[in-house]
């Protein structure tokens, strides 16, 4: 099954990015993306 989750920047705090991931799955989601108010690839984790 799988749930919607938002992405939040870890510098600059703003939720950039909404994905799917797995209900199962018990780690939170850690990946690179594009910030557009950081203006740079940072590190984005899930935010529940």
């Amino acid at each position: 099954m799988k749930v919607k989750a938002t992405l939040v920047c870890e510098e600059c705090n703003s939720r950039n990015y909404h994905v799917q991931r797995n209900k199962f799955s018990e780690k939170r989601l850690e990946l690179n993306k594009f910030c557009k108010t950081c203006n740079k690839v940072t590190v984005h984790k899930e935010n529940r």
